[in-house]
């Protein structure tokens, strides 16, 4: 298996160095970690240079895509991980921390039989402090979310091969044989289609051999769920049916 993780990046300075971090910490580091950067304004992609000089023994590289958006820049990565020879293309994203077994987790979903697999995505606690409710909170959304999505007309189509399942684009993994036939991510921004949610509906027209795995966590920024509040966060992940004048967040725009 030539497993290579995609995480597409902007404006990411202050977060990406945990994120490559924990993926340099992996239990089974034996994959290629590609950061896509996404037309980055500030030292982005000084950052993930410097840790690459810093640590020799990870294969990290930086590619550049300078189309906005997460679809765009997650395809970039995708496309440019198969045609380099990965078998296998997981994802995560520039503000998460993957749980210390999270690529042994997805390969061992890979050896099971599936194409398409994801698993919890679970809040940081290291960004700020958070009080025991807002522990909850991103756990309940993402389940909130996921039961909207099985009853969104959207989701609905008796061509569908299996049911539909809730699959955060910053904890994904798939067969590149699988990507290529869906299609991939559309080349989107995230304020105008869910892109991970899309791909997931290009699968289910292909093969019910996708699902979820407990084991592979990843623990995620609560700093959109905070800036927007609970209601307004629903209403985003609703096909954003709440939109802010500020979509990309930053920790420092927390107050």
């Amino acid at each position: 298996m030539d497993l290579w993780i995609v995480v597409p990046a902007y404006n990411e300075e202050r977060s990406i160095g945990a994120t490559l971090r924990r993926l340099a910490e992996q239990s089974d580091a034996d994959a290629t970690v590609v950061v896509v950067d996404n037309a980055s304004t500030d030292r982005t992609a000084e950052v993930v240079r410097a840790f690459a000089a810093d640590h020799p023994k990870t294969d990290l590289r930086i590619i550049t895509e300078p189309e906005k958006g997460t679809g765009a820049a997650a395809d970039t990565g995708f496309r440019h991980a198969i045609a380099a020879g990965a078998t296998h293309v997981a994802r995560t994203d520039a503000d998460c921390l993957p749980h210390r077994d999270w690529t042994a987790a997805l390969k061992q979903a890979f050896d099971d039989g599936l194409e398409l697999v994801s698993g919890p995505l679970l809040p940081r606690t290291d960004e700020f402090p958070l009080k025991w409710w807002e522990r909850r909170l991103l756990p309940a959304v993402v389940d909130i979310a996921a039961l909207f999505g099985r009853f969104r007309p959207g989701n609905q189509d008796p061509l569908y091969l299996g049911p539909y399942v809730m699959m955060p684009g910053c904890n994904m993994a798939i067969t590149a044989d699988l990507y290529e036939r869906a299609g991939g991510f559309p080349r989107t921004r995230i304020e105008d289609v869910h892109e991970d949610r899309a791909l997931v509906n290009r699968v289910r027209y292909l093969t019910a051999g996708y699902g979820l795995r407990d084991d592979m966590v990843v623990y995620g920024s609560v700093r959109r769920l905070r800036a927007f509040g609970l209601v307004r966060t629903l209403g985003w992940y609703a096909d954003h049916r709440y939109r802010p004048a500020v979509v990309d967040i930053r920790l420092g725009d927390i107050r």
